[in-house]
């Protein structure tokens, strides 16, 4: 049974749609082993009490400096025997220390198609002002590997979404949301099998 860590830092809308796909059978081979929120106010960590899944604040308020808030996270993984780390709305940059501790086993939901509209400052609503800014008629959700770089990872699957004429960031970050729920799942289908393969070869 492979565990998963699930990071987040807001509402934990994608941390519901990887607990409903698990309870669903829609993931197979998985638990939730923990979930790991930087912010103590996050309705995420509600998410997980209700089912119950162990939650864990680590935040700048316990941890003021980002290398011991990372040794605080690397340890409760380490305690919760993770296999598989998922940032969902996860709203800090890892540092490398975490990134080189679990090298290929970090992944990422970004609300855009990587790599238009990434990287520093492409967070949230952000994302969405830039694309109907630029014009674009795309955009889209990914799902990636976490490397030491910022969403520049390996993309493992992405899924597009059309810009509608009149479209608020609102409305486009609604259509997105919902695809990124999809891709999450099966991203993590995707990985779930890649492990399963190198352990049999």
């Amino acid at each position: 049974m492979l565990r998963i860590a699930v990071l987040v830092s807001g509402g934990g809308t994608n941390l519901q749609a990887v607990i409903d796909s698990i309870e669903a059978g829609r993931i197979k081979e998985a638990e939730i082993a923990c979930i790991i929120s930087s912010n103590p106010e996050a309705f995420a960590i509600k998410r997980g009490i209700k089912h119950g899944i162990k939650t864990i604040v680590i935040d700048k308020k316990q941890y003021p400096a980002m290398s011991l808030r990372t040794k605080a996270i690397i340890a409760a993984l380490q305690e919760e025997r993770t296999d598989l780390v998922v940032l969902a709305g996860y709203m800090s940059v890892l540092e490398s220390e975490l990134v080189q501790a679990y090298k290929g086993r970090i992944i990422n939901i970004h609300p855009s198609l990587i790599p238009k509209f990434c990287g520093k400052g492409f967070y949230g609503q952000h994302v969405h002002k830039a694309v109907l800014a630029a014009g674009e008629k795309v955009s889209g959700a990914t799902v990636h590997f976490v490397d030491e770089g910022v969403d520049t990872g390996p993309i493992i699957m992405q899924k597009q979404v059309p810009v509608l004429e009149g479209d608020t960031p609102e409305q486009l970050a609604e259509r997105v949301l919902k695809v990124e729920h999809e891709i999450l799942t099966e991203a993590i289908n995707r990985v779930i099998g890649s492990f399963n393969n190198n352990k049999a070869e």
